[in-house]
């Protein structure tokens, strides 16, 4: 992934934006379906906890919907049109110098177009790696991403997980 060192510009990140995110948009007040990440570790179960309970009850305008199965590694917003899994696996693509990537108040963000014109974010060089999944109605507000960063430098430290 490409470690650009340049301050978060919302004009930059709605034009890389513009186009895609995750299917199955409801916004409202509805449930997500969240397939739940595969057994992290209890040190990266840890940190998604505690990055659960700091979680902002409001992502781009949408409120926090229930995501289920209910767990401490799983957020909604919007129904399913902002979904959040922590103690996800490393991606492939970060290990590609040539991926896309921004940062958001101090936490770098792989950027990955989706076919179904959604947007896949996730972090890297932290001890868990969250994944931040965006419907294509939402892929043009690259402000959620303000928010969340917040609250995952505030308890998710650096570092290079080995998950």
């Amino acid at each position: 992934m490409s470690r650009h060192r340049r301050p978060f510009s919302l004009l930059a990140a709605l034009t890389a934006l513009a186009v895609p995110a995750v299917a199955g948009c409801s916004p409202g007040g509805a449930e997500a379906r969240v397939d739940l990440p595969s057994d992290p570790p209890a040190d990266v179960a840890g940190l998604c906890a505690a990055l659960h309970k700091e979680l902002p009850g409001t992502v781009a305008e949408l409120d926090r919907s229930p995501a289920l199965p209910e767990s401490d590694l799983t957020a909604a917003w919007g129904g399913s049109a902002i979904v959040l899994r922590c103690g996800v696996r490393k991606p492939a693509k970060m290990l590609d110098p040539e991926q896309d990537g921004i940062e958001v108040n101090g936490v770098g963000w792989l950027v990955e177009r989706l076919d179904d014109g959604g947007v896949r974010f996730t972090t890297g060089l932290r001890l868990a790696y969250t994944e931040v999944l965006v419907d294509k109605e939402h892929a043009t507000d690259a402000g959620m991403l303000v928010g969340l960063s917040d609250a995952i430098a505030k308890t998710v430290p650096e570092g290079i997980s080995s998950y």
